[in-house]
């Protein structure tokens, strides 16, 4: 069944070489019972772990059923472990946070035959463990856990168990146990190999090999041990075994199981787990507050905006030097009513104008009074400036051509002057002068220190011959046809205006002036644009700190659980099991941060919202961008420590200290 020839292994111990095998050579026939003795250093350990597949041999063969093992990837080696040896530690090597029956079926899990829990609840039964099967390691003595180790190699059935030193950490009945069921097994036609230095133990065993210094110095048959084993012995195919290697992990181990053992690993050290997940949840928090600042910034400045109108120009006089001082507005040019005809003549860039003027005056009703800013408007106002009032009406062009003493109200005034009464219908003095209340317009916001609200609109007739006195315009509103033609009728208002003015060129620039609200939306949106991007950068920047903690974390999980990896690997796990165990703990817990994450910094901007008084508004994309980015961040900084833990040998893992 077994047979090496001439193999050798050296071992670099700092700069010294220790040769631990020495053209060993060695034939093991199917149902042997064989005792491996030595000294300390003798080699017989690394022999041990070169049958057992755990160790690859510098030079020589190693046959398996007549398939070399020396050739064969890491991949194959495990599933070959898996399925055809059994191992059987002195230091016992059981997950101490799973149950007896669960370390039991783990080489069931790599092997794809989870579904055969029946098969390890049997093993667990046969060796006197059916009442402990549901204890942990640490409520167990040593014995029953090396009964336990025992029943784990033998759920996948395998024809052959290696056992490096069984008895070595046990009292004399426990040992006597623990032979016992091994000598069982021999007769059930297992090939029981043991490597002890222990006289006693290997005089139960048919052949006693003894090694010296990397050879084999002895190799006898024992006459006083029992006779060979009384069961039937059916070799397994290595090259079904092998043909299955080729398959893909999913076939073998399912993605469930993978979720399930980086589960168990997570709430084995809850603590480190919540460090982990409570820097990404941090991070996804201040993303999702950051960016529902950003984006409640943005959509209030875009409201306020609105309130300016529609593809808005605003024509006023300008205010022309004179010995570096600034003379008053319109002292060069007069905006006239007739400019405003001609504004709109300009069919094929004007949808439509309104000419304005304005002053501060006192409104007073009843026992109140307020001083705020009167501004007379055409009805074309209405639309060019998105005022349509939220009760009551707007004046009609008959009225502006009566010179109707009528008004309409901003939000600031209504308060001011009549608190929660209805003010249609209702009279106001302006300077002095009663208007009737026809509507009140929609609420605005402010534009820096100017309170939009702040206003009482009527006829633009009735502000510059009854109330204000004015004969020229302070402003003409004007409506473009289309966004896209805002600049082409700035360019044919300003040629317009100084045709009309008769202005030179080089004047126009002190006579009159054309204010573009596009330009200072553009900057506006602009502006909150990079700030929401800044907001963002910065709450990433701590994201990305939560994901250096996680690698952190999960590479000091790898130190700690190195020998936890070495039996994993040693029972039939794959350098792809342990990474994609690995990894899913790290994108787990970068989940379960960003999911997290998600509802404090929701929570965050309903708080900021209502304490603050910012208008923070959380978006689906902010949301659905933090938990991709959050899984991202466990990808990427899960794969290095992942890396690291799949490419540890299985041997110097179960050796680690």
């Amino acid at each position: 069944m077994i047979e090496i020839r001439n193999l050798n292994k050296t071992y670099q111990m700092g700069s010294v070489k220790v040769e631990a095998l020495r053209k060993t050579s060695l034939k093991i026939a199917a149902g042997e019972f064989v005792a491996i003795m030595g000294a300390s250093g003798s080699g017989k350990s690394t022999l041990m772990h070169v049958l057992g597949l755990l160790d690859r041999p510098d030079s020589g063969e190693f046959l398996l059923e007549g398939e070399d093992m020396t050739k064969l990837s890491d991949k194959e080696l495990a599933l070959v472990r898996n399925q055809l040896v059994g191992f059987v530690f002195q230091q016992f090597h059981l997950l101490p946070r799973m149950t007896a029956l669960e370390n039991a079926q783990l080489p069931l899990i790599y092997a794809g035959r989870k579904h055969l829990k029946d098969r390890a609840i049997k093993e667990i039964t046969e060796v006197g463990l059916k009442d402990r099967m549901l204890h942990k390691p640490n409520e167990m003595s040593g014995g029953q856990q090396q009964r336990v180790a025992i029943a784990r190699s033998l759920v996948n059935d395998p024809p052959i168990i290696l056992a490096d030193e069984p008895t070595g950490n046990l009292d004399t009945k426990s040992k006597e146990e623990i032979v016992a069921i091994l000598k069982k097994l021999n007769q059930k036609g297992k090939t029981i190999i043991i490597v002890t230095h222990e006289p006693e133990i290997a005089a139960h065993c048919r052949r006693i090999i003894y090694m010296r210094d990397g050879q084999i110095i002895s190799d006898q048959a024992n006459a006083q041990a029992l006779g060979p084993g009384q069961g039937s012995f059916q070799e397994t195919p290595v090259k079904d075994i092998l043909s299955n290697a080729k398959k893909s992990f999913s076939a073998r181990m399912e993605l469930f199981d993978y979720f399930r053992q980086a589960l168990f690993a997570m709430m084995s050290h809850k603590m480190r787990s919540f460090l982990s997940i409570l820097g990404v949840l941090i991070g996804v928090a201040a993303v999702v507050a950051m960016l529902a600042i950003g984006q409640g910034a943005k959509e209030s400045i875009e409201k306020q905006l609105s309130s300016l109108g529609s593809n808005l120009l605003i024509v006023r006089s300008g205010a022309p030097m004179s010995g570096g001082v600034a003379l008053e507005a319109g002292a060069a040019t007069r905006l006239r009513t007739k400019d405003v005809s001609a504004i709109k003549d300009l069919k094929e860039y004007v949808y439509s104008a309104s000419p304005s003027v304005s002053s501060r005056a006192q409104a007073v009703f009843g026992n109140k009074n307020w001083n705020t800013r009167v501004e007379g408007v055409d009805v074309e106002y209405e639309r060019i400036r998105a005022s349509t009032p939220t009760s009551g009406r707007f004046f009609t062009a008959q009225e502006v051509k009566q010179r109707d003493k009528v008004a309409l109200l901003g939000t600031t005034v209504l308060k001011e002057l009549f608190g929660d009464t209805d003010p249609l219908g209702q009279t106001i003095k302006i300077n002095a002068i009663n208007f009737k209340v026809i509507g009140v317009l929609p609420a605005k916001g402010s534009m820096g220190p100017s309170d939009q609200n702040d206003i009482i609109i009527i006829p633009i007739t009735t502000a510059m011959y009854r109330v204000l006195g004015k004969q020229y315009l302070d402003s003409i509103y004007v409506e473009a046809k289309d966004a896209d033609l805002i600049d082409e009728t700035q360019r044919a208002i300003v040629r317009l205006m100084i045709k009309e003015h008769r202005l030179r060129t080089d004047e126009q620039k002190d006579s009159f002036q054309i204010r573009n609200m596009a330009d200072i939306k553009n900057t506006l949106t602009a502006t909150t644009k990079t700030m929401s991007l800044l907001l963002g950068a910065i709450a990433a920047i701590s994201l990305l700190v939560g994901g250096i903690g996680i690698m952190n974390i999960m590479l000091v999980s790898v130190t700690e659980r190195t020998r936890e990896i070495g039996l994993r690997k040693a029972i039939g796990a794959n350098n792809t099991d342990i990474m994609i165990q690995f990894l899913i703990e790290a994108v787990l817990m970068s989940l379960l941060g960003g999911i997290s994450g998600v509802a404090l910094g929701v929570g965050a901007s309903i708080l900021i919202t209502s304490i603050a008084g910012w208008a923070a508004k959380v978006s689906v994309f902010s949301i659905a961008l933090s938990v991709v980015f959050s899984l991202f961040i466990g990808v990427v900084f899960g794969l290095w420590p992942a890396r690291q833990a799949s490419k540890l040998d299985p041997i110097t893992a179960l050796r680690y200290e």
